[in-house]
């Protein structure tokens, strides 16, 4: 578990090999990290196994914990309720450390490499996630996937946040360009449907909406498009205290999570960039089928200004 830290402009952040994540943003003049990650590094690999991890090869649920891929049938770990498929299981990417395989001083690059069979799926496989900060306080994340057999992806950076440095997200203002979502049985598996956000909670256009910890209760994707697309701001979030970030993702779909459920509840808020929850069992739903001639990418970015 290596910290790497990297900086331009305005912005520092610092990066672990364990499950490549985003352990710290510090924004110049803001006293407190922007984003939420256990004070003990410990806790990454017990309760706060998420918090700023890049999960794959597939993020997200699958609701009967197997994929058909070219006629045959993969098994899944079946890790939520003993049947859905969560978070890619106990061997997913959050949980592997990582290695480096270039850095500066504003980048970072990890690797990983997935055996045929590892997470039940087929495909030998390889995963770069490059990590940059441009000035003036911009964080770049390039996540690239080749395999040697069909497979599917479907990758996604789980950070949570909070601009204010508070105890939790109440009152921060966010806005997304979506206007559908994915509604979701008891279990959290999308119903299949796609509806209209209009009149509902999930309306976050037009400068967005103020969030409320005593009413709003989320854990949904939200639709940005139908299929992967040039890299487009999607979502701003903006503190009481006026700190604004903007997304902007080539990913079709944007995960909102509360974080009821981790330690600290809903002290930071996931906005996760990412195709469509469970797409293998709903038909309509943008693939995530990646082939040795199709490989996967996905870019994300965060930009912070006051």
């Amino acid at each position: 578990m290596t910290p790497v830290t990297i900086s331009a402009g305005d912005l520092t952040v610092t990066v672990l090999t364990w499950g490549a994540a985003v352990r710290a943003v510090h924004l110049r003049d803001v006293a407190y990290n922007l984003t939420c990650t256990p004070d003990d590094p410990a806790d990454y690999l017990t309760e706060c196994p998420y918090h700023g991890t890049l999960i794959g090869p597939i993020a997200n649920r699958i609701s009967n914990a197997r994929v058909k891929i070219g006629g045959m049938m993969h098994e899944l770990e079946r890790n939520q309720d003993g049947l859905i498929h969560l978070h890619s299981g106990k061997s997913g990417t959050h949980l592997q450390d990582w290695s480096i395989i270039d850095q500066s001083a504003e980048t970072v690059t990890l690797a990983l490499r997935l055996p045929d069979g590892m997470c039940g799926l087929p495909g030998n496989r390889m995963i770069h996630a490059a990590y940059r900060v441009t000035a003036p306080a911009t964080l770049t994340l390039t996540i690239d996937g080749t395999t040697d057999d069909p497979t599917m992806m479907n990758f996604a950076n789980h950070s949570y946040w909070n601009l204010d440095g508070g105890t939790t997200w109440d009152s921060h203002i966010l806005q997304i360009d979506a206007d559908s979502y994915l509604p979701i049985n008891a279990d959290g598996t999308p119903t299949g449907d796609v509806v209209p956000v209009d009149d509902t909670a999930f309306d976050f256009r037009a400068g967005g909406r103020a969030l409320s910890t005593q009413t709003d209760v989320f854990d949904n994707n939200l639709c940005l498009s139908k299929v992967r697309m040039a890299q487009r701001d999607v979502a701003t979030l903006t503190g009481r205290n006026g700190l604004r970030m903007t997304m902007a993702t080539t990913e079709p779909g944007l995960q909102i999570y509360d974080g009821r459920d981790v330690p600290n509840p809903r002290h930071g808020i996931a906005i996760e960039a990412q195709g469509w929850p469970d797409a293998p069992n709903h038909r309509g739903f943008p693939s995530i089928k990646v082939t040795p001639d199709a490989p996967y990418q996905q870019t994300t970015s965060w930009k912070f200004n006051r």
